[in-house]
């Protein structure tokens, strides 16, 4: 009985440390410690692959994993990278005519908070989303916001890069989230190159531009996905 209940227990706890890393993720990113934020991001979406694999494998599945899942994602992977935009928004070049709105724009970053939360909801409720998913995934949304402001701060807060590149960029990625595009997963069936043709050489090109870009490397490998998802879905129509 007791066996049975901590058995039970093990992949909320799982889901719960994302939420707690999560938290962790959104101080740093609110203090502008891009580096540290990564790294509780990155723990987060760790926590966020074993919780599922935990529930099957232990079948414990259970209607409050679900729902802690998103409300736990929805820290992990909406706030804490809008955070990051929010503190990014203080620090770029603005040109004259948005001079004025200065001090109102950064709050554009919690857009990306809703439209994860949408992403989250309509994946609880789609069963098209078993294999693959439509639109792009909240922790590869998170990954990429922590692995540019990390990566790319320089070229970010510099006279080449200004805000309203900032607004395009949340705009887009916002979209993204809820489009109707099906994106990839990466659960192997089995091994076969015929089967898998796209997981290998999404993998392949992920390792060389991680190896390449290091601490950008993670927002070349999510546009990487995001380009290859694309041209996959535009080869199937």
């Amino acid at each position: 009985m007791i066996t049975s209940f901590i058995r039970r227990q093990i992949p909320n706890t799982v889901t719960c440390l994302n939420l707690f890393f999560g938290c962790v993720a959104c101080v740093m990113a609110f203090e502008a410690k891009y580096e540290l934020g990564v790294i509780f991001i990155l723990l987060s979406a760790v926590c966020d692959f074993f919780d599922g694999m935990l529930a099957r494998l232990l079948k414990a599945y259970s209607p409050i994993g679900k729902e802690l899942d998103s409300l736990a994602d929805n820290i992990s992977f909406g706030m804490a990278p809008a955070l990051i935009l929010f503190s990014l928004f203080k620090e770029v070049q603005y040109p004259c005519f948005l001079l004025e709105l200065k001090h109102y724009i950064p709050y554009l970053a919690f857009l990306i908070v809703v439209f994860s939360a949408l992403r989250l909801a309509k994946f609880n409720v789609d069963e098209r989303q078993t294999n693959s998913f439509i639109g792009l995934p909240t922790p590869a949304n998170a990954l990429l916001w922590a692995s540019v402001a990390v990566g790319f701060h320089p070229f970010i807060v510099s006279s080449a890069f200004n805000a309203v590149y900032l607004i395009a960029l949340v705009l887009l990625f916002s979209g993204l989230l809820v489009a109707e595009i099906p994106m990839f997963s990466l659960k192997f069936k089995n091994l076969s190159w015929q089967d898998n043709k796209v997981r290998y050489v999404f993998l392949i090109v992920s390792v060389l531009l991680l190896l390449v870009l290091k601490t950008g490397g993670l927002a070349a490998v999510i546009s990487w996905y995001i380009i290859l998802s694309l041209s996959t879905w535009k080869k199937d129509k």
